[in-house]
């Protein structure tokens, strides 16, 4: 029988390999989250470098409220849209890994979509 953390890991492969497929160049915008925390970064895949990165973890943040609510995901992703747009990245494929489209993951890609991501 597989740990829930093994499942998780096999889902992310599979949104990966569905998002490699649709990419055509896009970076890629990978979710990490966890109960207390979301981070986000801006990878380019073809060459294996990260184009922008923001996360609850930050110093701004530490000083805010918790890093595990869905307001707190939504300003990490108005601020990576933020950083990708210094970055010179405007359009993105997003990966939310294991994790379904829901809660602090919607709010974060809303958020990101609202500072002028496009996905």
């Amino acid at each position: 029988m597989k740990t829930p953390r093994e499942k998780m890991m096999r889902r992310a492969q599979r949104v990966r390999t569905k998002l490699r497929k649709q990419a055509n160049g896009r970076p890629r915008l990978s979710v990490v989250r966890s109960s207390k925390n979301i981070a986000v970064q801006v990878i380019d895949d073809e060459r294996g470098i990260t184009l922008a990165a923001a996360s609850t973890q930050e110093k701004d943040f530490r000083s805010k409220s918790s890093g595990g609510t869905t307001e707190a995901a939504a300003e990490v992703g108005k601020l990576i849209a933020e950083r990708a747009s210094k970055a010179g990245v405007e359009e993105v494929v997003f990966d939310r890994g294991g994790y379904m489209f829901h809660g602090r993951v919607k709010a974060l890609a809303d958020a990101a979509r609202e500072g002028g991501l496009k996905f």
